[in-house]
């Protein structure tokens, strides 16, 4: 879900993170105890080798995923995939994913839409998916209160890409608007469909499932061709699988850059030694303070809260998503910069890759 977001406009120390920590805790929060185990993510972590991840093992992780990135590839998005598919097919379990990301281009003219879009095809144990996800250029999330811009401007935008993605794909996919939403619906009964709405006015994303994993191969592929031309940045990810069963997908491209992700279970006043291990080449988060509005804001609507941080190369900052505004645009600013006692901006996260 893509949340409204501001961060800190002056990066910390780790001890000014826990200052910062505790400055919250008087003001009323309730915030992570530096003894207290927390769930932190890692995110692209640029490694030499795959072998990198041993600097974690120290810690319990999660979901440790490698990405395989190309920012100037070149060749047939219908044969990489098939290459993926080879490979996982040696090593699939219940616990392992693989997906290949791949740009393709809105042609109708958008306003509230980026051309740019993304597609994945991807492969669990039992089926493969094809997941299609467009980026608003504004965020208004499910339930905004104040006044929507647009509206009917969204909606026609996003019925009409949709539209234009599904005939490219050919997929029985049926885009309706109902009660002012966008919606989308399959008659397909041998399949889970999967609609996500990360802001207002109907779905961004969809993915579609089939027991038939190369079911997708060649219309993904039609939609890719909608890219105008090579290069194009590429991105696989792989989750699940053991170094051994890596080492082998790492063949499928040449010298591509390799980056992990992963959740990593410590606690809050280890964060500073994790973030020693990723060598200012990873960003790590971890949420501070979960609340809702009214307990510290007795005016406008109540609406949910997390504070947390973003560390990398060696220095933090906080960050704070909101699923709505409590109050306008400007007066909610002021009154998060009060609350946490530090400068923001305004800082949405984009949508992809």
């Amino acid at each position: 879900m893509r949340e409204h977001r501001w961060e800190s406009q002056f990066p910390f120390s780790f001890q000014e993170l826990l200052a910062a920590t505790e400055r919250m805790r008087s003001a009323g929060l309730t915030t992570m105890h530096p003894e207290k185990e927390m769930i932190v993510y890692i995110e692209e972590w640029e490694v030499d080798n795959l072998e990198e991840i041993r600097k974690l093992d120290g810690w319990v992780t999660e979901d440790v995923t490698l990405l395989h990135v190309l920012d100037q590839w070149q060749g047939d998005y219908f044969l990489l995939a098939g290459r993926y598919h080879t490979v996982f097919q040696q090593f699939q379990s219940l616990q392992t994913y693989c997906s290949i990301a791949h740009p393709w281009t809105i042609q109708c003219p958008t306003a509230t839409l980026s051309p740019q879009a993304w597609l994945w095809l991807g492969f669990r144990h039992t089926h493969g998916f094809i997941r299609i996800r467009l980026q608003t250029t504004e965020i208004v999330t499910p339930g905004e209160w104040l006044e929507a811009p647009q509206e009917q401007c969204w909606l026609t935008e996003r019925q009409e890409a949709f539209r234009e993605c599904i005939a490219a794909l050919d997929l029985p996919i049926e885009v309706h608007l109902i009660k002012d939403t966008v919606q989308l619906q399959t008659p397909r009964p041998d399949t889970p469909f999967f609609c996500s709405w990360p802001d207002a006015f109907g779905p961004c994303q969809f993915e579609l499932n089939s027991p038939d994993p190369f079911e997708f191969l060649v219309p993904g592929s039609r939609l890719a061709a909608t890219w105008p031309s090579p290069p194009v940045p590429v991105r696989a990810y792989m989750t699940g699988f053991t170094t051994k069963a890596l080492a082998n997908f790492s063949q499928i491209l040449e010298a591509p850059r390799l980056k992990y992700r992963c959740s990593l279970h410590c606690c809050l006043h280890e964060i500073g030694e994790v973030q020693e291990q990723l060598a200012s080449r990873g960003r790590i988060y971890g949420s501070l303070a979960e609340f809702q509005t009214e307990s510290v804001l007795s005016e406008g609507r109540n609406t949910a809260a997390i504070i947390g941080f973003v560390g990398f190369e060696g220095r933090f900052q906080l960050e704070i998503r909101l699923n709505q505004h409590p109050l306008s645009h400007i007066d909610t600013t002021r009154w998060l910069e009060r609350l946490v006692d530090t400068p923001l901006i305004y800082a949405p996260l984009p949508a992809f890759p």
